[in-house]
């Protein structure tokens, strides 16, 4: 990531527009903004998972949703789910479908000052291809079916981020 400050759209508990505020200050005050995340799979059913880099400053090393990416000022959610799997895992043309509608989830991480207040909508993509991770963003990437997932979640929660728990619940997936 550049030295440009991250800025994010913040929302009041309405949903209602209230400006650009920079990411830290966005996380540090719990304030609302929007996010996109990803349910990524192959042709057979598996599911692609990342594992975050060891340099993330929220859950390193723990394995993620496909892709999970904050919205740019101006974007849709569609168009951050693509340009996160374009992003972090060099994945381009997939035909995304919404999962849900676009609902509210809150994480409060008190030892890292973090407060994630997200308005999140998630998608299903299906891709059979090569995956090229993003270094910075990815330590490693793999394949696991639902099943799989969810006797692992079960087994080591702590080992995946608590944003892809919330969803797999949210579906009935674990």
């Amino acid at each position: 990531m550049s030295n440009l400050v991250e800025l994010f759209e913040t929302f009041d508990d309405d949903g209602r527009p209230q400006g650009l505020v920079p990411r830290d200050v966005v996380h540090r005050r719990g304030l609302w903004h929007r996010a996109s995340n990803v349910f990524l799979f192959n042709g057979d059913g598996g599911l692609y998972l990342q594992r975050r880099a060891a340099r993330k400053d929220v859950w390193p090393n723990a394995w993620d949703l496909s892709v999970g990416e904050h919205l740019q000022p101006g974007e849709t959610f569609e168009q951050a789910a693509h340009r996160g799997l374009a992003e972090e895992l060099d994945v381009r043309g997939v035909a995304l479908m919404p999962l849900g509608e676009v609902v509210r989830g809150c994480i409060e991480i008190p030892e890292f000052q973090i407060r994630d207040f997200e308005l999140q909508q998630t998608f299903h993509g299906v891709y059979d291809g090569p995956i090229l991770a993003d270094p910075e963003e990815v330590s490693d990437v793999r394949i696991v079916t639902m099943h799989e997932l969810a006797a692992q979640v079960g087994a080591a929660p702590d080992d995946f981020t608590p944003w892809l728990r919330s969803r797999l619940r949210a579906f009935g997936w674990a």
